[in-house]
């Protein structure tokens, strides 16, 4: 099993209308892609200061899972239309399981 983790922070002029479409958008990947075995996405709680502001935790049965979901159009067109538009940082780890 594969999990991959991305943090995201975000641009000081983000809004909140556009935090929101992301995660919304995110929300809908596991319907439009069967190789996501389990999927959390979210901001953070807020509890520790200095953290990144958003995650997605995604678990695929394999790597060729992993890169169907990595490259899958619906996925990308949310990275472009969503994520890159107010993105000041990202850090990710593929852990295998």
């Amino acid at each position: 099993m594969i999990r991959h983790v991305v943090l995201f922070t975000w641009t000081e002029d983000a809004t909140a209308e556009q935090k929101a479409a992301v995660a919304t958008e995110l929300r809908k990947l596991p319907a439009a892609i069967p190789q996501l075995r389990a999927y959390t996405v979210g901001p953070d709680a807020g509890i520790t200061p200095g953290n990144h502001d958003f995650a997605v935790v995604a678990d695929c049965d394999s790597v060729d899972d992993f890169l169907a979901y990595r490259d899958h159009p619906q996925h990308q067109a949310v990275i472009a239309e969503h994520i890159k538009p107010i993105l000041a940082s990202r850090a990710a780890v593929q852990l295998s399981l």
